[in-house]
């Protein structure tokens, strides 16, 4: 029996199972790179497991993240240079609910763009 020199192995009974770990994490993942993750697990369960295994998952995850808050950003700029907001101090629940509803309307986008594709 040839085994790979770069794995090492545990007997467990009757069977030899390779030692395998993933490389470690430097950065935790934020909302969009755990929605993102979710859906990948879900929906793409092969293309999932492929990223999984070969270590590409989580910089991807990261990549996504980090694309997702620059795209928010730059949509709620232009959302916002589209339909200015009332004003804060005169009436602050009307601007809350103009902020809200246009972070809304961002995050829609970003979701269908970058995370549902």
């Amino acid at each position: 029996m040839n085994m790979s020199s770069n794995l090492s192995y545990t007997q467990t009974g009757d069977y030899l199972l390779p030692n395998l770990t993933l490389p470690r994490q430097e950065k935790a993942l934020g909302k969009y790179g755990r929605l993102r993750r979710t859906y990948l697990m879900q929906h793409r369960p092969v293309l999932y497991n492929s990223m999984l295994l070969s270590g590409t998952l989580h910089p991807h995850l990261m990549e996504v993240e980090q694309t997702a808050e620059s795209r928010m950003q730059q949509t709620m700029a232009q959302l916002l240079k589209q339909n200015p907001a009332p004003d804060k101090e005169q009436n602050q629940m009307a601007w809350v609910q103009h902020m809200n509803s246009l972070k809304a309307q961002a995050e829609e986008l970003v979701l269908t763009e970058l995370i549902y594709s």
